[in-house]
């Protein structure tokens, strides 16, 4: 498995959404919004269900209660106004009845869409823009959150951690790519 990388410029993040959202479905729009939004990883994504992302009186939710694959915990996801926007749009577009049908149905069945493919979305995705500096995959979504928290709003470091579930911030620093080139312009920046 080749390490990935977060998408570190807001600008291309809006790019992506804006690309995706004018596409006939909103399948991946809201796959990249949720993604980059929630910070989930891939596979808890592509498992969920349309019943998982809506109240009982069928609106969007406000949380999202996931058992995380990789670790068995369980998670309760808030969904920001940009993920439940991105969701009403697309129920709006594509009305569901079914609650039990997969979120990101693949466009042959109805079953969900694999990490595989998804990989390729979000490579496909990342090129389109002109991210071709760099490995972007399916992880990609997840770092581009734990990058943005921290860098665009300055997030620190530990709360980071503690929502990406690492063991450590050392974890954390590595898996987010802090480059040699970011710790030269804070030893440039912080003059005493």
């Amino acid at each position: 498995m080749h390490r990935v990388e977060p998408i570190r410029d807001p600008r291309k993040v809006a790019a992506i959404k804006k690309m995706l959202r004018g596409e006939k479905s909103l399948r991946d729009y809201v796959l990249f919004v949720i993604g980059i939004n929630t910070a989930l990883r891939i596979g808890d994504l592509l498992a969920l269900s349309v019943g998982d992302v809506l109240d009982r009186e069928g609106a969007v939710a406000r949380f999202l209660e996931v058992r995380e694959h990789k670790t068995g915990r369980h998670a309760r996801v808030y969904l920001n106004d940009n993920v439940r926007s991105a969701l009403g749009e697309y129920f709006d577009r594509e009305p569901v009845t079914n609650p039990d049908l997969p979120l990101f149905r693949s466009v042959r069945s109805n079953q969900p869409i694999d990490r595989t493919r998804a990989w390729r979305l979000i490579n496909t995705w990342c090129r389109a823009v002109g991210l071709t500096n760099a490995r972007y995959g399916a992880h990609t979504l997840r770092k581009t959150w734990g990058y943005m928290a921290r860098k665009v709003h300055g997030i620190p470091i530990e709360l980071i951690q503690a929502k990406l579930g690492h063991a450590t911030p050392a974890v954390t620093k590595r898996y987010l790519g802090i480059t040699d080139e970011e710790i030269t312009d804070v030893e440039k920046r912080v003059l005493l």
